[in-house]
């Protein structure tokens, strides 16, 4: 009797007919954050439904059916980065459009203070748009500083664990971090926080 009603739950729980509607999306834009490419973003997320099909029995119902997809496709993705990386040199990495020079003054002061945040952050970053803003800044950042920022700030990796994963080293982590952070300041700064939430310049 036990056996029957857990396999009801299941069932009720996962189901493959569904799941192109109900998390395609999500799953998709999970992915391009993290791959800055549309193709391999699309042909991981179906790569995620097939395994998710064939090992369906082994979701148990202890989290969420997205969760689940989500960690399926969180591995798909560590292995695609796993896959024909290599170390780059760090004169590649140097840009003068990325030196603190372009911020800071010899003391050390901003030269232009950045845009005035007219909402809470934490509020910011519920926001349906600042994401959309978000995924076409990473979309525009190369892949290599896209992948070493999405790793450390968004997968919350550890530094060792990035060099690791991407074949890199600590200096190349740090300035490929550093032009990341920069550039993306540079893309936000520019098209969200230098503008409301109706478009009209703060």
């Amino acid at each position: 009797m036990e056996n029957n009603q857990s396999e009801e739950i299941r069932q009720t729980t996962v189901n493959p007919d569904t799941w192109l509607k109900d998390h395609g999306d999500y799953l998709f834009r999970y992915a391009l954050v993290r791959l800055r490419d549309k193709t391999v973003a699309e042909e991981l997320v179906q790569e995620t439904f097939l395994a998710a099909l064939k090992g369906k029995e082994q979701f148990k119902g202890h989290a969420s059916e997205r969760t689940w997809l989500v960690g399926i496709l969180k591995h798909k993705i560590m292995d695609h980065f796993r896959k024909g990386t290599r170390e780059i040199p760090v004169s590649s990495l140097t840009s003068p459009e990325d030196s603190p020079e372009e911020f800071f003054d010899r003391n050390g002061k901003w030269k232009e203070q950045p845009s005035h945040w007219e909402n809470d952050p934490k509020e910011t970053l519920e926001k349906k748009e600042f994401w959309n803003t978000f995924e076409a800044c990473m979309t525009g950042l190369p892949g290599h500083l896209s992948k070493a920022f999405a790793l450390r700030e968004i997968e919350e990796l550890e530094s060792e664990e990035i060099c690791n994963l991407l074949k890199i080293s600590s200096t190349n982590l740090n300035v490929s971090l550093f032009r990341a952070r920069t550039r993306l300041a540079r893309c936000l700064g520019k098209n969200w926080f230098g503008t409301s939430a109706e478009g009209k310049k703060v």
